[in-house]
């Protein structure tokens, strides 16, 4: 996946906000809560960063060109960073990204989600 089309995906998502944080990474938002960052490794390739489902992060962290997220995963949080697609391509990670997106909207105070239109 390319930053374009990761960018892309993100912002057809409903309530998603884009920031440029944290050395160069594109972050994506619902209602100021981070679903997705997508950063770079020695600045080539794009590595996608996603909030999962404990059970799809047991699974996730075991397949090649998957790992836990650096910093969230040794803080007990189930987030999985895609660093190549060798067993995850550009649909099915996008797919986990609208997963991560539902799952943190999922979370936010009803209000919030209203306000939002979620």
């Amino acid at each position: 996946m390319t930053l374009d089309g990761y960018n892309r995906f993100c912002a057809s998502l409903p309530a998603a906000s884009h920031v440029v944080q944290w050395g160069g990474a594109h972050v994506w938002k619902v209602a100021g809560k981070v679903f997705a960052i997508g950063g770079w490794d020695d600045g080539e390739a794009l590595f996608v960063t996603f909030k999962c489902s404990e059970m799809s992060f047991d699974l996730l962290k075991e397949q090649p060109g998957c790992r836990p997220a650096p910093y969230l995963a040794s803080r007990g949080m189930s987030w999985i960073q895609r660093m190549t697609d060798e067993s995850m391509d550009d649909a099915a990670l996008e797919a986990y990204l609208a997963e991560s997106h539902r799952l943190v909207a999922a979370r936010l105070p009803k209000r919030v989600r209203m306000e939002a239109g979620l």
